[in-house]
């Protein structure tokens, strides 16, 4: 099989990992009991992307080829995501867990093995294609797009998915055992990451890069020299802003599902039975198809414009996706902002993460390039997914309250105008601060 195609099952697999649940969780959260630590779910992904990419980047540096160690991750991850779903079998359709502590356990070393794949699935795609005599700018954005298929895939599959006393079906209609309001998606999650680490074991190998030939110090033993990037004023800048910009990246993703729900709260008829209001989960899909097609504009604008560009495009669109947000609704016409809102999020997602990850690759010398996509991820869906998703799940507690239907009810306009309003505070001082092209200074 062609290499690039292989790379692009790879990366189809491990985006459809994470599509399963992680616009949906939030509706199921609301209905088993943990509707008010929708944002620690989300936390948990980034205090884990804190240490753990971090630490199998040194392993894939060091000890373990990249597209191996990818496979042991994806194996733990899905391990632990079953067993998320077996324990809401065990309460039933509709029921609080009776044992929330070990459900967020579980969900915890899940997502602690899967946070590092994301990295390790760039090193994998990018050590393959330079071994091949390819152009990573040129060729891994087309790859990449396969992880956002894959994305959209089980996001549209989880959205329509129904079992009900013993049937499965497809349905765009309103139904209490859509998988995206169960602990399906969980089940579909763990089994995809199963069959891609049996997939990561097929694929070439990525040899270890020898250093010379001395004695490594601590730190370079542990592959902490990667964090010798920040002496380096144009990249310890670089990471402060991606970790401000990555404060905003899971907020849609944990809160848009409920947000879109709740409308079918609404005393509104035309609003409550929507398309819209019944199918979020299909219409936030919009997001990731629009990101599909700006991964493939990403090598245009970073060949033209360079990454100072590139980066603001994306911190200004996020302005316009929490904007659109907070003036839209279900019903026509503020449908179309809803869906304006998804469109612009290809743009503040990939102009950022994708060609976030291309500039890292570029910047730092081969020894280090796995803890450097490590430490990129830390600061990024570490750091600043931590801070960002708490911070906003209080905004978002303070003004909004689960109802007993099981609708999150509140003053969306006023949080989404909060977020927003942060967005555009980190784009201007990205623009006054940050110079790429200055004369590095140690």
């Amino acid at each position: 099989m062609n290499t690039k195609v292989r790379l692009a099952v790879m990366n189809f697999l491990e985006f459809a990992v994470w599509g399963a649940y992680l616009t949906c969780m939030g509706n199921y959260l609301g209905r088993a009991g943990l509707g008010e630590s929708i944002a620690w779910f989300y936390a948990i992904q980034g205090i884990v992307s804190i240490f753990m990419p971090t630490l199998m980047g040194i392993v894939a540096d060091k000890y373990i080829q990249p597209q191996r160690l990818l496979g042991l991750c994806h194996l733990l991850a899905g391990g632990f995501m079953l067993a998320c779903w077996w324990m809401g079998v065990q309460a039933g359709f509709g029921n609080e867990l009776t044992d929330k502590s070990l459900f967020i356990t579980f969900y915890t070393l899940s997502v602690a093995f899967f946070m590092p794949t994301i990295a390790l699935a760039n090193t994998t795609a990018f050590a393959i294609l330079k071994e091949n005599g390819m152009d990573t700018v040129k060729d891994f954005p087309p790859i990449r797009v396969l992880g956002t298929v894959g994305f959209i895939a089980t996001m549209w599959f989880v959205n329509c998915a129904v079992w009900e006393d013993g049937s499965f079906s497809f349905t765009l209609a309103e139904n209490s055992h859509k998988f995206q309001y169960t602990y399906m998606q969980f089940f579909v999650s763990g089994i995809l990451s199963i069959a891609l680490c049996a997939y990561c074991f097929t694929l070439p190998e990525c040899k270890l890069k020898k250093g010379e030939a001395r004695k490594a110090s601590l730190v370079e033993s542990l592959g902490l020299n990667a964090f010798k990037l920040f002496k380096t004023k144009k990249m310890a800048l670089f990471f402060i802003f991606s970790a401000l910009l990555g404060m905003c990246l899971q907020v849609t993703n944990g809160y848009a599902g409920p947000f879109i729900t709740s409308f079918k709260g609404s005393a509104d008829a035309a609003v409550a039975s929507s398309f819209a209001a019944n199918n979020a989960t299909l219409l936030t899909s919009i997001s990731q198809i629009s990101e599909a097609l700006c991964i493939l504009m990403i090598p245009f604008f970073l060949k033209r414009y360079g990454i100072k560009v590139v980066m603001l495009m994306s911190m200004f669109a996020w302005v316009f996706r929490f904007g659109f947000f907070g003036l839209g609704n279900p019903a026509m016409p503020g449908v179309l902002l809803f869906v304006l809102s998804c469109i612009v999020y290809g743009v503040a997602f990939d102009f950022f993460n994708v060609s976030g990850g291309i500039f890292v690759d570029q910047e730092c010398e081969p020894s280090i390039k796995a803890s450097a996509q490590g430490l990129f991820m830390m600061m990024t869906n570490g750091l600043g997914a931590t801070i960002g998703t708490l911070a906003a799940g209080e905004v978002i507690n303070t003004f909004c309250q689960w109802d007993d239907r099981g609708f999150l009810q509140g003053e969306w306009q006023t949080c989404w105008f909060i977020f927003a309003g942060f967005a555009l505070v980190v784009g201007i001082a990205f623009a006054l601060v940050f110079n790429p092209n200055a004369k590095s200074k140690r």
